[in-house]
């Protein structure tokens, strides 16, 4: 039995308690902010989470959690179910007019709706309900402690550090043969290795974005409008989602680019919030009159990176043995592409499936744990990273281009003189933007071979670049893009900026 000692009891550090504590380990889970566990999940969204601030932002739980719960968790998943959450069969719910015949793996594509804190309380009851893991709240972890490479009465003075467990605000210390960083996204794991000699290698790459949520809980009578159409929306300068949630209760997001203070403060005022959502095609008939209220104030969250942490060297050793980080604290990815729970319950798997292969039992042990692990975040995690690193660059390069346009022909005298000119890519990004809006997007909506494979990629099942790599779905894709010309005009997912502004 190891003792492990998990900083943070966001989903990575529940998750990574609960999967280590069925195997037998003894597990401490210490949590910064003063969270007692509330009796039920609307009690849950009360927490107040300094911490974690995204907790009352839209999340989304995609097939990959859903899938580890249903064959590791079993009992978790029906706990959720219990509390409100629901399962999103998504082939269920096809674009209209389109027909699926179902296909071996369909079983798969199921995601769930569920707020954020309402997971977090069933996960925490999951796990304390174990009996060997312990739980402090309003309790901080000060520092580490660490031996210079030495496990027991072996010593390797040349290896890296080993952490032995850590210091907490109050002054105790907890040993442990491994330590976790779970703190999320703001958690500063460098300077808690630094003091030990370990520099821990970081990128990171702002994501250009803030965003701004909402959540309502339908009135009594009602329900949720039918799902005949999108939920969400790019229109440049805005983007929005409608994201369904526990318990009759579903939120509305916006993001915004981060230079852009006005649209910021119009949408942090709750009125204007409200109104916004009016507007929009796809979030309009959730806020109508009669159907829901909204049960808090609009939240805004911003300082949204990409960021990776590297734990081995140059040469793919540990710099340090006896720590690991899971979630964000390891790997932290735009959360507008709803990736993140998902990745750190992944991670929180698999680090508990290698302490019990590998053991904590001296360096050797410490050392291929560290290097399988990071192995394992290298496959399963890193391509989300970089796929969102690329996207990000993608959109704001397009919103600088849309700016720029903006800001020519507000100056320019007349349409310019290549106006109607034939359209040309001689800009590799541009390209692509193009052939997902009228390429992709309408082919989803029609042929159900790219719709399977999209919700499978979006769901973490393929890979990240499982689209490109299908020459079946490329053709399909092209044929679509090839036939733009001859279809109606796509949906209308809402006005221009300047009518945005004009409507509310």
């Amino acid at each position: 039995m190891a003792r492990i000692v998990v900083i943070g009891a966001g989903v990575g550090g529940l998750g990574t308690a609960l999967c280590a504590a069925r195997t037998g380990h003894h597990v401490t889970i210490v949590e910064r902010d003063d969270t007692p566990l509330p009796a039920d999940p609307h009690g849950a969204f009360d927490w107040d989470r300094h911490g974690a601030p995204q907790v009352r932002h839209s999340h989304a739980f995609l097939a990959r959690l859903r899938n580890l719960l249903r064959d590791r968790h079993p009992d978790v998943l029906a706990d959720l179910i219990a509390a409100g959450a629901t399962e999103m069969r998504f082939l269920d719910m096809p674009p209209e007019g389109m027909a699926i015949e179902p296909e071996p793996g369909d079983e798969d594509l199921v995601g769930l709706a569920v707020r954020r804190t309402t997971f977090e309380w069933v996960l925490r009851r999951a796990a304390l309900a174990e009996g060997d893991v312990e739980l402090l709240h309003g309790t901080a972890v000060s520092a580490l402690r660490t031996t210079p490479g030495a496990t027991g009465d072996e010593v390797d003075r040349s290896g890296p550090p080993l952490v032995v467990g850590v210091e907490v605000d109050d002054g105790r210390v907890l040993d442990a043969d491994v330590v976790v960083a779970a703190g999320g996204r703001r958690s500063d794991v460098p300077a808690l290795l630094e003091p030990h000699g370990v520099t821990v290698d970081e990128v990171s790459e702002d994501t250009g974005i803030i965003y701004l949520s909402r959540f309502f809980r339908l009135q009594d009578g009602a329900e949720m409008p039918p799902l005949t159409g999108p939920i969400g929306g790019d229109l440049g300068y805005i983007k929005y989602g409608v994201f369904p949630g526990d318990n009759r209760t579903f939120s509305i997001t916006f993001a915004v680019g981060t230079h852009d203070a006005e649209m910021r403060k119009l949408l942090l005022d709750d009125e204007t919030f409200l109104a916004a959502a009016g507007i929009f095609t796809a979030t309009a008939a959730y806020v109508e009159p009669g159907r829901s209220e909204p049960i808090n104030s609009v939240q805004v969250m911003g300082g949204l990176i990409n960021r990776r942490r590297r734990f081995l060297d140059a040469d793919g050793r540990p710099v340090v043995a006896g720590f690991h980080a899971v979630g964000d604290a390891h790997t932290a990815t735009n959360p507008l592409y709803g990736r993140g729970c998902s990745l750190a319950m992944v991670q929180a798997q698999v680090l508990a499936d290698l302490i019990d292969e590998h053991g904590v039992d001296g360096p050797e042990a410490h050392a291929a744990r560290s290097i399988a692990y990071e192995q394992a975040t290298r496959d399963e995690v890193i391509p989300w990273y970089k796929a969102a690193v690329s996207q990000d660059r993608m959109a704001r390069d397009q919103a600088e281009r849309a700016a720029r346009e903006a800001e020519e022909a507000s100056t320019a005298d007349g349409p310019s003189a290549d106006a109607d000119a034939p359209e040309e890519f001689a800009d590799p990004a541009e390209f692509a933007r193009t052939l997902l809006r009228d390429g992709l997007f309408p082919a989803l909506r029609v042929d159900p071979v790219v719709l399977r494979a999209f919700l499978r990629m979006l769901n973490l099942l393929d890979a990240p670049d499982s689209l490109m790599a299908n020459g079946d779905v490329i053709g399909r894709v092209m044929a679509v893009f090839q036939d733009k010309d001859n279809r109606p005009p796509e949906p209308d997912l809402g006005p221009d900026r300047a009518g945005f502004l004009a409507a509310i």
